[in-house]
C-alpha cells in the first residue's frame, strides 16, 4: 500500500499587531492568524475562505459585508464590531465573545456557535435555525421574532432573554431555559409545550 503524506497546515501568524489596519475588499483563502490584533481594522467586504483565527482581537473592527466560508474564529474577541450584513457558512465560532456589536441582518449557515457569549446580543428577527448553540451564553439577549427553529440550545444560558415571536419549534432546550427564559408568545411545539409546563410544577394528567 502507498503510504499516504498529508500535507501541512498553513503555518500561523502569531502575535501580529494589525490594528487600524485596512484589509477591505480582499480575498484570503487557507489563512491562519494566531492572537493577533486586528482592533479598529478595516475588514469590510472581507472574504475568506478554509481560514482559522485563534484567540485574536476584533475590538472596533468593521467587519460590515464581510463573506466567511469554512472559516474558524476559536476563541476570539469582538468588542463593539460591526458584522451587520455580515455571511458566515459552514463556521465556527467555537467559545467567541460578543459584546455591543452590531449584528442586523448577520447571515449564519451551518455554523457552530457552542460556548459563544451574546449576552445583551440585538439578534431580533435573525435567521439561527438548526445552528448549534450549545452551552451558548444569551443572557438578556433580544432574540424577539428570531427563527430558531431545530436549533441546539442544550445548556445554554438565556436569563431574562426576550423570545417574543420567536420560533423554538424543533429545538433543543434545557430545563434551566424553559424557566429562565421570557417565552411569552414564542411559537413551540407539543413537546416543548409539555417540558415548559413540567419545568413549572405543572402537572398533566
Amino acid at each position: 500500500m502507498d503510504e499516504v503524506i498529508e500535507e501541512p497546515g498553513p503555518q500561523p501568524v502569531v502575535g501580529e499587531d494589525f490594528a487600524d489596519a485596512v484589509f477591505a475588499d480582499e480575498v484570503w483563502e487557507d489563512c491562519a492568524f494566531e492572537r493577533c490584533s486586528f482592533v479598529d481594522a478595516d475588514l469590510r467586504r472581507l472574504s475568506t475562505k478554509n481560514c482559522s483565527f485563534v484567540a485574536c482581537d476584533f475590538t472596533g473592527a468593521d467587519l460590515s459585508e464581510s463573506r466567511h466560508h469554512t472559516t474558524a474564529f476559536r476563541q476570539c474577541t469582538f468588542r463593539r464590531a460591526d458584522l451587520s450584513d455580515s455571511e458566515l457558512r459552514g463556521c465556527t465560532l467555537l467559545g467567541s465573545q460578543f459584546g455591543d456589536c452590531r449584528l442586523r441582518q448577520w447571515l449564519l449557515k451551518d455554523t457552530d456557535l457552542t460556548l459563544v457569549g451574546l449576552s445583551g446580543a440585538d439578534l431580533k428577527d435573525s435567521s439561527l435555525s438548526g445552528l448549534r448553540l450549545r452551552e451558548a451564553n444569551l443572557t438578556e439577549a433580544d432574540l424577539r421574532g428570531a427563527d430558531l427553529t431545530k436549533c441546539d440550545l442544550t445548556g445554554a444560558r438565556m436569563l431574562d432573554a426576550k423570545l417574543a415571536d420567536a420560533d423554538l419549534r424543533g429545538a433543543k432546550l434545557g430545563a434551566d431555559v424553559l424557566v429562565q427564559a421570557d417565552l411569552r408568545g414564542t411559537k413551540v411545539d407539543l413537546e416543548i409545550a409539555i417540558s415548559f409546563a413540567a419545568a413549572h410544577g405543572l402537572v398533566i394528567e
